[in-house]
């Protein structure tokens, strides 16, 4: 059986496509960085066995032993990431967007034309050390979700309106039309050129800023694996407080030397109790304040349109069973049951015509009750989905099945204002 209430084992594996030959290997167990690597020979069979379906038109995708899942995939012929999970029940959903998020920040830091046209495999090894702790960072016990539901994490600050006009501000007199605020790998408020960045640097840019070291300046060389994968651009991320940074996507202007600190002091250094406001939403997401049923242990608002999610496992503070980390593995586990099996996923401009004949169809609610079968008793679980929101509640065992839907539908209209 695989490790019930850990997050078990985890090995990914990164090759050569064409010649089978390793880059990297990273580890975690328990979603803690682990030394534990792989044997060669593992590695061979589990890339030859990739190799030898391919020779056959066979595209072999995933696997599963007594106490192990198995992921495969290639990209552009290049590159082959493989994932082993020992995780109980782990979904493949979850390790292919893991797959996907990982070739990501390869792209995003090394950039796609050194991954498709590899020349000289120990200098792509050398490079791809960079990315080592952005990938860690998805193998380990993340506070994040993005990395799962491919939507921004966001959370929402008390003066949003104030610090909003500062950010515009600010990137009209930098000369950029890509800046956001950050706390904790989060966004707090971003311009609009921001928001239309593409899947998955949307995610990818403030996640690497909550992996990196604190430091007070950055001028970080980056590439979008949506927007721009062969040509790179500056990522300049600018300390306000410990924790909260101002992040610019730009070119070769400005320098940072014009920003820091003369631009920032000016714009920012009016804001510092609404700045100060902002370090808290972190684990929270929301202002304190915001009403919340008691019985709500944790919560994920998706935005399937905007690709944006608020996500958080201590929505009143409460120091209650379970945990955050077994809360958030709680959280992350029935999003992956509901995509996959209950709600689909957002439909393409094809599919929409079509769906909305057979609407009716659809599911647009479900629940789970876990532990005990004794009423009243085991944590309940419960999803919703209203247009292109979708709302995820852990409740306390007290709350009652009967009121599950109500108490669902009136959290996601008390935050349909806010995303």
């Amino acid at each position: 059986m695989g490790e019930e209430g850990t997050g078990g084992t985890v090995h990914l594996l990164c090759l050569a496509s064409s010649s089978g030959v390793p880059l990297f290997c990273r580890s975690s167990r328990g979603g803690a960085p682990a030394r534990q690597q792989l044997p060669f020979s593992v590695i061979g069979s589990l890339n030859g066995v990739h190799m030898f379906g391919q020779n056959l038109e066979v595209q072999l995708s995933s696997a599963r032993t007594e106490d192990t899942t198995v992921v495969w995939k290639s990209f552009h012929d290049s590159i082959t990431l493989i994932v082993l999970s020992s995780e109980e029940g782990i979904s493949e959903l979850r390790l292919e967007r893991l797959l996907q998020m990982v070739f990501g920040a390869m792209v995003l830091l090394v950039g796609l034309e050194e991954l498709t046209n590899i020349r000289n495999i120990e200098r792509l090894k050398k490079e791809l050390r960079a990315s080592y702790c952005l990938i860690d960072s998805f193998l380990g016990d993340s506070e994040l979700i993005g990395d799962l539901t491919q939507c921004v994490d966001c959370v929402i600050p008390p003066d949003g309106s104030l610090l909003q006009e500062a950010l515009s501000g600010f990137a009209e007199a930098a000369g950029t039309a890509f800046v956001s605020l950050v706390v904790s790998g989060r966004v707090v408020a971003a311009t609009e050129g921001w928001w239309r960045l593409g899947t998955p640097e949307a995610v990818l840019l403030p996640w690497l800023v909550g992996s990196l070291s604190p430091q007070a300046a950055r001028d970080y060389p980056v590439y979008l694996p949506h927007g721009s994968p062969t040509v790179p651009h500056r990522l300049l991320t600018l300390t306000l407080l410990p924790g909260l940074e101002l992040c610019l996507l730009c070119g070769p202007r400005p320098p940072l030397s014009q920003l820091y600190p003369q631009l920032l002091e000016r714009w920012w250094q009016p804001l510092l109790d609404p700045l100060r406001a902002c370090l808290p939403l972190g684990p929270r997401a929301l202002p304190d304040g915001f009403p919340m049923h008691t019985d709500i242990l944790g919560l994920l608002l998706l935005h399937l349109e905007l690709k944006r999610c608020l996500f958080t496992v201590e929505p009143l503070r409460d120091k209650a069973e379970p945990s955050p980390e077994q809360r958030r593995r709680l959280l992350r586990n029935f999003y992956t049951l509901v995509t996959a099996t209950h709600f689909p996923p957002e439909p393409g401009p094809l599919e929409k015509k079509e769906d909305a004949v057979h609407g009716a169809q659809l599911p647009r609610a479900c629940y789970l009750v876990l532990g005990s079968k004794e009423p009243g008793t085991g944590l309940r679980l419960v999803a919703l989905q209203l247009g292109h929101r979708r709302l995820l509640l852990l409740l306390s065992p007290q709350s009652p099945t009967h009121g599950l839907r109500s108490l669902a539908t009136h959290t996601l209209h008390a935050l349909t204002p806010l995303l």
